[in-house]
């Protein structure tokens, strides 16, 4: 099969392998992590969960260090990107374990979330990064491939951190805290790893002559450099409709994940395990969902173009939310989780393969900043949405039909797209 040989190639490469190592790592933890926090402010048994309760989460975790996306954009355009995966992780394990400790120690909510948005804040440099740096590891007509294996692989990793993180608490009697030093473990090696990579090797490439702004400089002059990587960025068309394109399908799949916590904390399960339980298995059939999308990509790319692959699978999900999700019954959904993680994950392998093929490499790491930030907004608006549509079981037919029209809307406006992209080809 080409997609298995196109793997094997991408496989020998050192670099590439280091790059993917690393990422596989940092996902993992962020699983772990994103788990406990999950079990912590949503299936205690002493929280009675609210959707306004699961929005105010998701806001003061997400909507804070979206702003710094920005800023991490000029960074890393400037900073060396093997030295951000060094430095990021190792001082994501350390806020971890200061995490696990204010667990353990009962303190208010408030200083909780502060220390879980140190976590997160400091992942949107790491994930920027890996992003921005994937076209050093491999060539130009690779990148298709690149982008199915390496972000699909790292979702899986997450996927399997959650499931490492659901095995420790059953093991640990329901500790949250020794889940979050596990996670803190995974991101200490991770910080290793990058050592294997040479300094250098992942850019930014800046042109000979060209002085480098120091940090002070850079924070000065960030509304700039984003207003230039958004003028960057209304050049290239079919990367500005596939962003687009994905926020819409981001903020449809954020209403839904809502959704289907409240389902499986109230409406389908009598107690918190339960309901944790069948939230786990969910989280693993759109993992398989992903990791299907990895696969059929790049064959369906070669073949519909990259915009013609993401309208496909915003047109499939308009149908399928309403087909299987009014049932509001565990099976159906939990069909409706695989369908919707080959959608979700086969439309961002498409997005990060425009965006990196028609962006600079010296203005990619702005636009894939710009990129994380409108995912965290829309996501938290959906959230948001949801608070104000959903009852407390999480019974919402108005919800899925909202979702689905997004969905088909999405599909309308890439409809009006001119022709495929040409991905080998770099502006």
């Amino acid at each position: 099969m080409p997609v298995v040989r196109d793997l094997r190639v991408l496989l020998r490469r050192r670099d590439f392998r280091n790059l993917l190592a690393v990422r596989l790592l940092c996902q993992a933890a962020d699983g772990t992590y994103q788990v406990a926090l999950a079990t912590f402010v949503v299936f205690s048994p002493e929280k009675q969960t609210s959707p306004a309760a699961i929005a105010s989460a998701m806001a003061v975790l997400l909507l804070p260090y979206s702003a710094i996306g920005p800023f991490a954009g000029v960074l890393l355009d400037r900073w060396r990107r093997r030295q951000v995966f060094l430095y990021g992780n190792l001082l994501r394990a350390l806020l971890a374990c200061v995490t696990a400790v204010l667990i353990v120690a009962h303190v208010p909510d408030w200083l909780f979330y502060v220390s879980a948005l140190s976590v997160t804040a400091v992942n949107r440099f790491v994930l920027a990064g890996l992003a921005a740096a994937l076209p050093h590891v491999v060539e130009a007509d690779e990148l298709v491939t690149a982008n199915a294996l390496s972000p699909t692989a790292g979702t899986l990793a997450a996927v399997a951190g959650g499931g490492l993180a659901f095995l420790v608490r059953i093991l640990a009697s329901g500790s949250n805290a020794l889940v979050v030093l596990v996670g803190a473990g995974l991101y200490l090696c991770a910080g290793l790893v990058a050592l294997r990579l040479a300094v250098g090797l992942l850019g930014p490439d800046h042109p000979p002559g060209r002085m480098r702004p120091s940090v002070a400089e850079g924070v000065v002059l960030t509304v700039r450099g984003m207003a230039e990587g958004l003028r960057h960025l209304a050049g290239r068309r079919e990367a500005a409709r596939a962003l687009t394109a994905m926020t819409l399908m981001r903020f449809a799949y954020g209403a839904l994940t809502v959704m289907l916590l409240m389902l499986c904390r109230y409406a389908w399960t009598d107690n918190e395990a339960d309901g944790l339980a069948l939230l786990g298995i969910a989280v693993g059939v759109s993992g398989a969902g992903f990791f299907a999308a990895a696969v059929v990509t790049p064959w369906l790319v070669g073949r519909l173009g990259p915009l013609g692959w993401i309208t496909a699978c915003a047109a499939g999900s308009a149908l399928l939310v309403p087909a299987l999700g009014l049932f509001f019954e565990p099976g159906p959904m939990l069909v409706a989780a695989f369908a919707l993680g080959v959608a979700t994950q086969g439309a961002k392998i498409s997005t990060d393969t425009v965006v990196q093929s028609r962006v600079d490499d010296d203005y990619r790491g702005r636009v894939f900043s710009v990129y994380d930030v409108l995912f965290n907004v829309a996501f938290v608006g959906a959230a948001a949405v949801s608070s104000l549509m959903l009852p407390a079981d999480g019974r919402s037919v108005a919800l899925l039909l909202a979702t689905a029209a997004i969905y088909a809307a999405t599909a309308v406006f890439l409809r009006r797209r001119r022709g495929p992209v040409d991905v080998s080809r770099e502006t």
